[in-house]
């Protein structure tokens, strides 16, 4: 009996990922040219498909150099020196900043303006595009912390406001809370609040139940998600045979020699014409 080959359809683009990508088309249709601060998704292929049709990545240095240009802001969202720096250089934004990040940024920089200002200390990863649009919310001064060891630079001494990245996990978050909560003093004000995406979060369950009724799983995600690291490890602590790929040409026709079913599923930056396209190879290797 053949092998049968799934594609997971709740996997792939997320709203706010489908939103930046239909802003940027919609604009390459009519003008065959447009700037994007940063890639537009953390997929490689999909960056490259759009780079085809007229879209020019570039970076906060180089968007310093443009005047009189149009500049897409991806889903991930930007801290208020962009905008700024815009305004300077008469540059029309298109802003497909994510709704949820919108919401979180302004969250953030309402907890910053108070009178009684408590810490803001955001569990998120250094350096990701979303996250330094949150810190610039607060004019630098939030700290940012990846796992439990990095909080030693918070002061347990003083009021403390936890958020969170949008794509981080809920169990993460949640360790992050309980180790917060041991470590402050008994005077100080601790507030926490869950941010995370649910339409990200929810898919883990999903994902983990869909790796379990396969024999063998190709998990599609670009080298520079996070969001796809993450999914990835979910998947595979459900099943063992999943294998985290690129593309099509990444797989290894060992992987499917002894498949009695493979299931394909995705990130959240992960086009589903790619997940097809590992599909159509797998169905290539094993002569289906």
């Amino acid at each position: 009996m053949k092998p049968s080959v799934e594609i997971d359809e709740q996997s792939g683009f997320c709203f706010g990922v489908t939103t930046a990508i239909s802003k940027a088309e919609e604009e390459l249709r009519t003008t065959g040219r447009l700037y994007c601060l940063g890639d537009i998704v953390h997929n490689s292929d999909e960056v490259e498909r759009l780079r085809s049709i007229g879209l020019i990545t570039i970076t906060h240095e180089q968007m310093a150099e443009l005047h009189d240009v149009k500049v897409l802001l991806r889903a991930h969202g930007e801290p208020p020196s962009t905008y700024e720096m815009a305004a300077r250089n008469n540059i029309e934004i298109i802003d497909a900043t994510c709704p949820v990040v919108l919401r979180l940024q302004q969250r953030i920089k309402d907890t910053y303006n108070r009178q009684q200002r408590p810490q803001i200390v955001i569990y998120g990863k250094n350096g990701h595009a979303e996250v330094m649009g949150l810190v610039g919310q607060t004019q630098g001064q939030a700290i940012v912390v990846e796992n439990e060891s990095q909080l030693d630079s918070v002061d347990f001494h003083k009021d403390i406001a936890l958020y969170s990245q949008t794509t981080k996990s809920v169990e993460g978050f949640q360790e992050m809370i309980h180790e917060i909560e041991t470590r402050k003093s008994p005077n100080c004000n601790f507030e926490s609040y869950d941010t995370i995406c649910r339409q990200v979060a929810n898919r883990v369950e999903h994902l983990r139940d869909f790796a379990r009724k396969h024999h063998t799983v190709l998990f599609v995600a670009g080298e520079k998600s996070s969001n796809g690291k993450i999914l990835y490890g979910h998947c595979h602590d459900a099943n063992p045979q999943c294998y985290l790929v690129s593309n099509a040409s990444h797989i290894k026709p060992e992987w499917l020699a002894d498949a009695t079913s493979i299931g394909i599923c995705g990130a959240t930056s992960t086009p589903r014409w790619l997940m097809e396209e590992v599909k159509d190879r797998a169905t290539e290797i094993l002569n289906l």
